[in-house]
């Protein structure tokens, strides 16, 4: 198993309150940090075709970051959604549009939990459970990276 990723209570208690106001739609945002530590997560739209049943991060958003990040900003090291009438666990479709090595926080009734994307060579990606400690909030554990 992979050594485990630290998260702030107040990144995780914020994350899972937003889950639960959207009971019908997938939530989704990205996460920041590195390999140790999750350091803050903001909230994207949700631009997919039927929310209630997929998530698609906002393009901008999304390019925003990325270009943040190249310019010494804050590391994307991957993203977050809810399962609204699911598991706390990939999906097929997750599967699908995984990118190995990207960390999927994904919250479901009421719990979250951390995944790793892994290549296997099949077109799929697989998913890694990576163990979730709690750490100390940090400054910018708020909703901006």
């Amino acid at each position: 198993m992979e050594s485990g990723v630290g998260i702030s209570r107040s990144v995780l208690d914020r994350l899972l309150a937003e889950a639960a106001q959207s009971p019908s739609a997938e939530i989704c945002g990205l996460l920041f940090g590195d390999d140790t530590a999750i350091s803050a997560a903001i909230a994207c739209r949700n631009v997919a075709a039927d929310p209630s049943i997929a998530f698609e991060i906002d393009p901008a958003a999304l390019f925003a970051a990325h270009k943040a990040m190249r310019a010494g900003g804050p590391r994307v090291i991957g993203h977050y959604h809810s399962h609204p009438t699911g598991l706390a666990a990939p999906s097929a479709v997750d599967a699908a549009a995984a990118i190995g090595g990207e960390l999927w926080l994904i919250i479901a009734g009421g719990e979250a939990t951390l995944w790793r994307a892994k290549r296997d060579g099949t077109g799929l990606e697989r998913f890694d459970r990576v163990p979730v400690s709690l750490t100390a909030p940090c400054a910018a554990a708020a909703a901006s990276p």
